[in-house]
Parts: structure tokens; sequence; C-alpha cells
């Protein structure tokens, strides 16, 4: 039965890069719950016509599937259509319960579940502890602006749009800051699993 791990933070703040991590180093399985979200409104899924009807066939790309692109165009800063847009999709909750429950007897020693919204829904219930990775602001800001060639400004939107670390620490077993080397971040990583596996025995 697999040490199931719920990871979580703002954009920017390191979540990949820990979750390639426990994959590369300790064999984890892991699943990343915006990507699989995706393919719930794949061609030829209820949810990819009732995402159409409600934002129109602009949002299909050129491939015939979702454009994420399009579509975050539309809602991103509006709390309203990020809603309506949960709704089109249909049963986000029930189906990353499914994949938890089906995370804990996997049989790789570590199973890692993404989330961004990972102590906004039911999950803690089944993982066996819930991490936070944060970063200062100004660190995340140069992040972004670097990675996605965005300006300042569309750094800082981004940002604003997002839950704040600080309101998330409270909920999380353990607050992994990310705010200097890759190597140093990735050893306390190491040292957090090793005690936390140890814990589990």
């Amino acid at each position: 039965m697999a040490f199931v791990l719920g990871i979580t933070g703002s954009i920017a703040c390191g979540k990949s890069l820990l979750c390639q991590h426990l994959v590369e180093a300790y064999g984890a399985r892991h699943i990343d719950a915006d990507r699989h979200v995706h393919t719930m409104y794949e061609p030829g899924k209820p949810a990819f016509d009732r995402i159409v009807a409600q934002f129109g066939n602009t949002v299909v790309g050129t491939d015939g599937f979702i454009d994420r692109k399009a579509l975050g165009d539309i809602v991103f800063g509006k709390p309203d259509l990020l809603a309506a847009l949960r709704t089109a999709i249909g049963d986000i909750e029930g189906e990353f319960m499914r994949l938890l429950r089906e995370l804990k007897d996997d049989p790789a020693p570590i199973a890692v579940f993404e989330a961004v919204r990972l102590f906004e829904g039911p999950y803690m219930e089944v993982c066996d502890a819930g991490w936070l990775v944060a970063s200062e602001d100004e660190t995340a800001l140069t992040r972004l602006m670097s990675r996605k060639n965005f300006s300042r400004e569309e750094a800082e939107q981004r940002m604003a749009s997002a839950i704040h670390w600080t309101e998330r620490a409270p909920k999380a077993d353990l607050v992994l800051h990310n705010d200097s080397s890759v190597e140093e971040f990735l050893a306390s990583v190491d040292d957090a699993i090793a005690s936390a596996l140890k814990d589990h025995q």
C-alpha cells in the first residue's frame, strides 16, 4: 500500500520540480490533477459538448480539442465563469477521489497527488500527508517572468488570482520553502520524505 502524499502550492513555487524528483529518485507514482482534468473534456466526452455549448466554438482548436489557452483567456479572473467551467466539466471532485483510492492500492512506495485545490476538497481524507510548497512573492514573480516570458504586470496578475500560500499553511502537514537553489530545495525534500516514510511504517 502506497504512502499517498498530497502536494499543493501557488504558481511558480516548485510543485512540479518536487513531484518530478519524487518520481525519479523514489519511483513514485504521480498524478497531476490539473492535467487529468484535461482528459475529462476530450472530444467525444460529454464535458466537451457542454463546454462548447457554454463558451462557444471559438474554444475548439484546429486539432479538434478544447484550446485551453483560449478557454483560459475567457475565464481567467472571472469567478462566475470559472464556476461555470467546473460545472460543465462535471464531477471533478468525485473523479479525483476515485483516483486517490486507486493510488492508495498502488504498489509504488509513494503515490503523489499534485493538486492546486488540495485543501479545498475532501482529498485529505485519503492522503496520508499534505505538503505545501511555498515561495516568497518576489521569487515567484521572477520565475514567472522568466519561464513564461511575462511582463511584471502579467506575472502579478497571475499571482493575484491565486490563493496566497500563507492562507493554506495552517492546513498543511509540512510547508517546504523554495527560495534558494534547486539543490537546497531537493535536499529538504529528501529529508522530509525520509521522515514521512519512517513515520508511515
